[in-house]
This record gives C-alpha cells, structure tokens and sequence, in this order.
C-alpha cells in the first residue's frame, strides 16, 4: 500500500528521537523534512517561512526549540555565527562561505585530506592540546559570483558576519 510507504530517513529519525526520550511530531517532522530538503544551509527564520507552507500553525518558537533538538539528536548540524544555519550533511565536512552574496556550500572531508588531519597533529604537538575534532571555512567568491563579477541581485551578505568580514579584510 502507498500510505504505508515511509519518506527516506524517517525511520531513523523517530529511533533517534525515541533514543533521546522525544517523538517525532508533525511539526518536528517538517521542520527536519525542510532541512533536507534543501541544499542551502538555512537559518530559523527561513526554516520557519518554509514550513508554515506545510504547517500554518507553526510558530517561529516552536522551530527553534525543533532545531535544537534535533541539532542535540545528531539529525542536523548547526553553523554556529551571529546567525545560527542548519545543516542536513552531518557526514564529516567543512564548508566554503562566498563573501559576496552569503552561500555557503559544502567541502566534503576527503577534499581537505590528509592536510587537515596532519594540520591538527602538528597544532597538538606544537601547543600541547587535545584537539577532539576542527571544521575548516573557506572563504572566497563563488562560481556564480565569478561569472557574474558581483552580488546576485536580491541576495545580500550574512548580517553582522564577523569571520566573513574579517576573512575578506585580511584578503587585502
């Protein structure tokens, strides 16, 4: 029967979820389906803008609680910044952030290996910390940017971005 056919990662969300003593509510469930359903990596607003689509009565607050937890189950990855982002891929990856129009798209881990692996090696033979895991930014324009020579109209920065800011200042 069609109705019993489960969406792809459903299963192991709710196992997931039941792991860590919650359910998979139907808010819950479209906030994760937004998620990775896309391949930007999308703050809480924009999250909340598209499931009241699926689901009008959601609230802003009831997404960010979603996202934490289901950030907390190790469902979705979180970019931290003065904007939190939301991130489907949680496989090992970094991320390349276009300082002209704000995309940020993954780098899978194996481009930047071994390099980033020796990398945290020799910072802990240098400096005697117990490095757990890193994460690599790139910086830069992007494909788009590059053909176009500018900012995509409509599309603007990451407010207040900080290590975006600081990246493109020490590029000069």
């Amino acid at each position: 029967m069609a109705s019993d056919v489960r969406p792809r990662g459903v299963d192991s969300a709710e196992v997931a979820l039941r792991d860590r003593g919650f359910r998979l509510t139907a808010p819950r469930h479209a906030v994760l389906e937004v998620v990775r359903g896309i391949k930007t990596h999308p703050t809480a607003e924009e999250v909340h803008r598209l499931v009241i689509r699926r689901a009008p009565g959601v609230s802003l607050g009831t997404v960010y609680r979603n996202l934490r937890l289901l950030v907390e189950a190790g469902l979705l990855g979180e970019l931290p910044g003065p904007r939190a982002r939301f991130d489907a891929n949680t496989r090992a990856h970094h991320h390349f952030t276009c300082l002209l129009c704000g995309r940020i798209a993954d780098v899978e881990a194996p481009v930047a290996e071994p390099h980033s692996r020796a990398l945290s090696k020799r910072v802990e033979a240098r400096t005697g910390l117990a490095i757990t895991h890193h994460r690599i930014d790139f910086f830069g324009r992007c494909r788009e940017c590059q053909t176009q020579g500018r900012a995509r109209p409509g599309r603007r920065r990451p407010a207040a971005d900080t290590s975006a800011r600081a990246a493109r200042s020490s590029a000069r």
